[in-house]
């Protein structure tokens, strides 16, 4: 059994785990997201002696993860304290000389609902997370969707809700989708933490309004087979039904397909693979990595 290192690296969290090829967990640890020095003194300490063939990486972006750019690898124009510009593959490979994939970590997550989840059989699929920050991978045709870049479908343009008079919290955009529908910006609307709000709080209503729009927009740009939402915010389960009603509501019939007028509750879902998903997603881009050219890195 070949093992495969696995690297889910978030804003707040590490989490590094060793995998099989069949998808399973064998080890996992967790760190708090801290400087660079200390955090991967930290991932590097986990891996050594594991004997694994290949790594993956999904990380919190933006990143490039282009393959013969000459920033590959990187963490690049992140928000993150301390983290920009940081050479996170060449990091890995001064130490591990396995093969090596990177790319974000939704766009893995992605990759692990397709291969081993909610979207496995189907041909592509959408991972959105909800928490700290927005952000949104797909798989097209078995393949990570890239073009200049990977998608930053978080930042998109969204309309103001009639009653919403917050300003929005994102350092580039202000009121795009992350800096009016993210974690901060619930806790910075209403004073309080989502996770404390009643389900039947306007808060919800609000949340679901943006996200729908978002959902609208990917929808008819990708046409994705399955859409999978994830992060903490998702974890409030009143979300999916007021989001699938005003989905219906803008989409007013405009696309026909079963899965959208008759099969929303099937379409739009919680990640089977829960809170492993982005942490199975690193696993098979190692997987990925393990089938290309031995010694090779690709994205």
């Amino acid at each position: 059994m070949r093992k495969l290192g696995a690297i889910e690296a978030g804003g707040t969290k590490f989490v590094c785990g060793i995998g099989t090829e069949d998808g399973q967990i064998l080890e996992r640890a967790s760190f708090p997201t801290e400087t660079p020095e200390v955090t991967m003194k930290n991932v590097v300490s986990f891996f050594e002696g594991k004997d694994i063939e290949a790594l993956g990486i999904g990380s919190f972006g933006p990143i490039d993860p282009i393959v013969g750019s000459p920033t590959y690898g990187y963490i690049t124009t992140t928000p993150k304290p301390h983290w920009g510009q940081f050479d996170f593959v060449g990091h890995m490979k001064k130490h591990f000389s396995v093969p090596m994939s990177f790319d974000t970590d939704v766009n893995g997550a992605a990759l692990g609902e397709y291969t081993w989840g909610a979207a496995r059989g189907l041909d592509s699929c959408m991972y959105i997370t909800v928490g700290t920050g927005i952000g949104a991978g797909a798989v097209v045709d078995g393949k990570m969707l890239h073009g200049l870049s990977h998608p930053e479908m978080g930042h998109i343009l969204v309309r103001r809700h009639p009653e919403d008079t917050f300003e929005g919290f994102c350092p580039y955009h202000g009121d795009c989708l992350e800096g009016m529908a993210a974690g901060p910006a619930i806790e910075k609307r209403w004073n309080i933490k989502g996770s404390e709000l009643t389900p039947d709080h306007p808060a919800w209503e609000m949340e679901a309004y943006y996200l729908a729009q978002a959902l609208m927009n990917y929808v008819l740009i990708l046409s994705p087979q399955k859409i999978i939402m994830g992060g903490g915010v998702m974890k409030q389960e009143q979300l999916f039904p007021l989001i699938r009603t005003k989905l219906s509501e803008l989409l007013n019939g405009y696309v026909q397909h079963p899965s959208l007028s008759q099969h929303l509750d099937q379409y739009i879902v919680y990640p089977e693979l829960g809170d492993n998903a982005g942490l199975c997603g690193a696993i098979a881009l190692a997987k990925l990595a393990l089938e290309g050219e031995e010694g090779a890195t690709i994205g």
